[in-house]
């Protein structure tokens, strides 16, 4: 009885020890966590997200998790603040223990949560931004799948001044991480025509008035503006340009390529040119796949989905092909080895296929350009890189 009663407790003890080791991996239930702005400037983007990995969340748990493993995701709100951002990070790395970050929206935000990851060895896995900091300097835990900022804008801006015989050129960019990725990048790719930006000007995050910035582009004959920007800024921005008859060619990120850009900003929005790499995913769209999807989308959450609602079903929809290939015996390092032999299809919604490797952690530098016409986005180009 001594015997069976020692073996017991060892057997208590591996499995305990096994717990410990593995965070937010127990026999039932895989604990995700994310960040997203649900009530600062981005609370749209961050609202769309979080109900697109929901939707994926359940189909998951419907059809019975992942290796017999339900999927419960927890998710925080930094009104796009770095400072909430790192607290959330460190309620949901130390006190909600979970196995992954998935999906954390804002570049500023990414930096500040992911020093407190990395040192419980939790993954940043596909976050929504394209800063180039996602996946360099490299580190095992980082996993990015979007095109950068940088290098979205260093092709796509040289791509439209050789389209339209632009000769001037100007840039606005928030002062951050964020937009000092898309002005360098409009540098870039001005270099490679023998161009400088005619004027630069920014503004602090959460500005709301454009007109001092638009007054200056418009007095150094701009043709063509980089906008570095995200909803509020770059409607502000055109809208203001449109008020006193200064109508550049306007290009911007990723970061901007959203349906609330034309439902909050109305006509004036018409003639915006941003990169991108999947499809806003319209309720009447002709793609049968997109339209069942979307209208499956607004069933559930009564609201028509964007694209951030596709980005946060593919994060969750990708992390799930991963850990289904890691096998039931999940943990941070089966994960890293599934994902470092992983290819991903392109999806319904267009994206560009995904390739990782021991050495690669970022998913594709491929994007195209999308433009609103008629009050909806309509992709423009091919994927270039």
């Amino acid at each position: 009885m001594k015997f069976k009663f020692t073996l017991a407790l060892a057997v208590l003890a591996l499995s305990a020890g096994y717990s410990m080791a593995q965070q937010g991996v127990r026999k039932t239930e895989i604990t995700l966590g994310s960040i997203q702005d649900l009530s600062g400037p981005l609370a749209g983007a961050g609202k769309q997200t979080r109900l697109g990995m929901m939707l994926r969340v359940d189909e998951i748990n419907e059809q019975g998790g992942i290796n017999g493993r339900k999927l419960k995701l927890i998710v925080e709100d930094s009104a796009y603040d770095p400072k909430k951002a790192l607290l959330a990070a460190q309620k949901l790395v130390n006190q909600d223990k979970i196995f992954m970050m998935v999906g954390h929206i804002g570049t500023a935000q990414n930096l500040a949560a992911m020093p407190v990851q990395f040192e419980k060895n939790v993954i940043n896995f596909f976050p929504l931004t394209a800063a180039r900091e996602m996946y360099e300097p490299f580190h095992k835990l980082k996993y990015s799948f979007a095109a950068t900022y940088f290098d979205q804008i260093r092709n796509a801006a040289p791509k439209l001044v050789k389209e339209k015989g632009i000769k001037k050129v100007c840039t606005l960019y928030q002062d951050d991480e964020f937009g000092l990725e898309v002005m360098r990048g409009g540098e870039a790719g001005l270099k490679t025509l023998g161009m400088e930006f005619t004027e630069k000007t920014s503004f602090k995050r959460g500005a709301t008035d454009f007109s001092s910035q638009v007054a200056k582009m418009k007095a150094a004959g701009c043709e063509m503006v980089v906008l570095g920007t995200v909803i509020r800024e770059t409607i502000g921005a055109i809208g203001e340009s449109r008020k006193t008859g200064f109508n550049p060619v306007f290009l911007g990120s990723s970061a901007a390529y959203l349906d609330l850009i034309h439902k909050l900003g109305g006509k004036a929005m018409d003639g915006f040119y941003a990169v991108m790499t999947v499809q806003n995913p319209y309720l009447d769209e002709a793609s049968q796949p997109i339209r069942f999807w979307a209208n499956k989308y607004k069933t559930k959450f009564n609201e028509d989905p964007g694209i951030f609602s596709v980005y946060g079903y593919s994060i969750i929809d990708n992390f799930a092909r991963a850990a289904q290939k890691a096998g039931p015996g999940l943990s941070t390092e089966s994960f890293i080895k599934a994902m470092d032999t992983m290819t991903m299809p392109p999806d319904i919604f267009g994206s560009a296929p995904y390739s990782f490797s021991p050495t690669k952690r970022l998913g594709s530098d491929s994007s195209r350009l999308s433009q609103i016409v008629d009050g909806r986005w309509k992709v423009v180009s091919e994927y270039f890189k």
